[in-house]
């Protein structure tokens, strides 16, 4: 049988979950590397890779084609410890990824992006910057005080609440210009998820 084939951006956060979960599942596949502004990119989007035309798309072996990668973490984690069976946890879980998705991401992530991406300087001006790093400031608060109470997002044990969240938090500090000495619990908890077996970090390709 032929592997699952996922087309990821090495450098995004969000694809980065997806390889994350599929590491610490144990679960084969191809990596088609696209990074931002890539001929990769171009090429998967023209031969219709990539259905809604962004990353991260996983191509099941039956044909499939699953994208937004808290659908692919839910998939993925399906019968495994990352996704709780019962209802409420379940929607612990996906109280946490629509928290990532809706609050974090959009100050986190693009405050990360126009840091670290050149063809997006131009639009990293000084007010800006300032008002995604307040914003992800106050993010951060919330987070803070749920970690200092608990050691995982969802439940007792990881689930793909804490890959979604840690996606882009741990990168925080290095490429977001993030002060995440100001958030211990935050730190110990990635210190936690960096020590589960088969982890691997945003830089490891397959």
């Amino acid at each position: 049988m032929s592997e699952m084939k996922l087309y990821s951006m090495p450098s995004s956060g969000n694809s980065y979950k997806v390889r994350l979960l599929l590491a610490l599942t144990g679960q084969t596949y191809t990596h088609i590397a696209c990074e931002a502004v890539s001929d990769a990119l171009k090429q998967a989007k023209d031969a219709g890779h990539l259905p809604l035309g962004k990353l991260p798309a996983l191509h099941l072996t039956d044909g499939n084609v699953l994208t937004e990668s808290g659908a692919i973490l839910w998939y993925l984690a399906s019968d495994t410890g990352f996704l709780p069976s019962d209802p409420l946890t379940q929607a612990r879980v996906l109280e946490w990824m629509f928290f990532e998705q809706n609050r974090m991401e959009p100050v986190i992530a693009v405050r990360a992006s126009l840091k670290s991406y050149p063809h997006l300087a131009d639009q990293a001006t000084p007010d800006r910057m300032e008002s995604l790093l307040n914003d992800g400031n106050a993010q951060f608060v919330l987070l803070e005080a749920h970690l200092a109470q608990n050691d995982w997002l969802s439940a007792d044990a990881p689930t793909i609440a804490d890959i979604a969240v840690f996606g882009y938090t741990h990168s925080s500090a290095s490429r977001g210009g993030y002060d995440m000495a100001r958030f211990p619990a935050i730190g110990q908890w990635c210190d936690r998820i960096q020590a589960l077996p088969g982890f691997v970090p945003l830089e490891h390709q397959e």
